[in-house]
């Protein structure tokens, strides 16, 4: 009886263990397939990467080291602090910054401080002149986005495919690609029979340039809103312009914002580039003092234009933080006190 009570062994599925190898070889394939392809995709990128630096004379070039380390040198001054321990002479970098008020004109804080109504809404309106050079600057960023957001908003909108049925919105979109395809420096080329070359030039050529780059922005962004909203708006028998202004701009509205910040900081890069062929601001001092091979007033133009576009982009992101709706306000104080705080804190994590 005890041996007829035993537990005999259950038999192997041998058609499912078959299915389990197969499964393994194939997947085995599968990765060995994708590991040759990535082999090969990095073998032609690689390939390209050698014939492009070939076309731009990358191995035929005759380099100048030693002028290059000269030059770099100058770019740094060095002095002896307490007659014996040498250290860069930032005293030079100030010394040019104040004297060509890059980044603070005294003369325009005076008459700001003598007479504040009439210094801003006076004839001079002069209240980026107070930054000096970096003033003019951040006045060709700041207006050239103001300038070309309205055209930019009504682009965008109406190359979306939600809004204007294809093809017709093809027509926005395409107008919108051809502004693109011609770079800012371009454009301020085109606009120097009209305004010479001055910092107008630079401000029309931004504020042509941010139609092209915002309005592709909105339209992208329009593309990928929510169909929820706009079918309840049409259930309740909304016309078109109300679905479009209540049911689409709704919910791109803080997108919107945060896109023409982010243009913004971007037109500040692009005056600083347009000042280079003569157009005003920082640009235009550190091209003449390259050209001037003084290359420590250079470097201290480079670093107004560092703290400038660090500035724009601690603005930019301060108010973007704000727009959303998960984080807290910070203030002032709490902002410039408490970054060490959270610089250990994003180290950390």
């Amino acid at each position: 009886m005890s041996g007829s009570t035993a537990a005999e062994p259950e038999p192997v599925d041998e058609t499912a263990g078959s299915r389990v190898v197969d499964r393994l070889d194939r997947i085995r394939h599968s990765r060995r397939v994708q590991a040759a392809g990535a082999a090969a995709l990095v073998a032609v990128v690689g390939f390209l990467f050698v014939q492009a630096l070939s076309a731009v004379g990358f191995f035929s070039e005759s380099y100048q080291w030693g002028f290059f380390f000269k030059s770099l040198r100058d770019f740094f001054p060095i002095t002896l602090y307490a007659g014996w321990l040498p250290f860069l002479d930032v005293q030079q970098y100030w010394a040019f910054i104040s004297d060509r008020n890059l980044l603070f004109d005294p003369a325009s804080f005076e008459q700001f401080v003598a007479n504040p109504i009439n210094f801003v809404f006076g004839t001079s309106l002069g209240i980026f002149s107070i930054f000096g050079e970096a003033g003019i600057t951040l006045a060709i960023g700041f207006a050239g986005t103001i300038l070309g957001f309205p055209l930019a908003l009504l682009f965008g909108i109406l190359g979306s495919e939600r809004v204007t049925p294809f093809p017709l919105n093809f027509l926005f979109r395409s107008t919108m690609s051809a502004i693109r395809s011609i770079p800012a420096l371009v454009w301020a080329l085109i606009y120097i029979p009209l305004a010479g070359l001055t910092p107008l030039a630079a401000l029309l050529a931004v504020g042509t340039d941010t139609i092209g780059n915002l309005g592709r922005l909105f339209t992208d962004e329009l593309e990928e809103i929510e169909d929820g909203p706009i079918e309840a708006m049409e259930t309740t028998g909304a016309s078109r312009p109300q679905v479009i202004v209540f049911g689409m701009l709704s919910q791109v509205r803080t997108s919107f914002i945060a896109w023409t910040l982010y243009i913004f900081e971007i037109n500040v890069r692009i005056a600083v580039s347009l000042g280079i062929i003569g157009a005003g601001g920082l640009g235009e001092i550190l091209d003449v003092q390259q050209g001037l091979f003084q290359f420590t007033n250079a470097m201290a133009t480079l670093l107004c234009i560092f703290l400038l576009i660090i500035s724009v982009e601690l603005f930019s992101q301060r108010i973007r933080s704000r727009l959303r709706a998960d984080d807290e306000p910070m203030g002032l104080r709490e902002l410039l006190f408490g970054l060490p705080q959270r610089l250990i804190e994003s180290l950390a994590r």
